[in-house]
């Protein structure tokens, strides 16, 4: 075996570890959700997400740019949108300087929805990250995780 083809084997087993750990994050945090307030984890994530715009220049997220925030395609986050929005949890409404463009806000319901998950969401993701550090495998993970929350850099974009 050479040193490239060690390298290329570590980088894979690193990747598997931490697929592993988003799943197993993902799942649990899901099934708090779903149990606690009939809450997928995307739901949550695009509410979430949304929640975060504001008026003004630059305030409200393009379509694209909320489906990279969820990890969704575009056309999976359109549908998302519509069944929030079906749900009451979500508005639409038309760009007044630009009459192709679509704002989407969250209601009054789902900022309250949003507000009572939240501590839901938090608590299933530090369960899950404890049980994971308990894992030799994921634990240099977790570790790597909480340094980057400890350091003040951003999770996400």
């Amino acid at each position: 075996m050479t040193a490239t083809d060690s390298a290329t084997t570590a980088l894979s087993q690193g990747w598997c570890a931490l697929s592993l750990l988003h799943g197993r994050i993902e799942t649990h945090i899901e099934r708090a959700l779903q149990g606690g307030h009939d809450l997928s984890v995307r739901e949550y994530s695009l509410l979430d997400v949304l929640s975060r715009q504001h008026s003004g220049i630059g305030g409200h997220l393009r379509m694209q740019q909320v489906a990279d925030s969820v990890v969704l395609s575009q056309s999976a986050t359109t549908r998302l949108v519509s069944r929030l929005e079906d749900r009451g949890l979500l508005n639409r409404y038309i760009c007044d300087t630009d009459r192709r463009g679509i704002y989407t806000d969250v209601s009054e319901a789902g900022l309250t929805l949003l507000a009572a998950a939240r501590p839901t969401n938090d608590a299933a993701l530090r369960e899950a990250l404890d049980e994971a550090a308990r894992d030799p495998k994921l634990a240099p993970l977790v570790a790597a995780l909480e340094n980057v929350h400890r350091d003040g850099a951003p999770l996400s974009g």
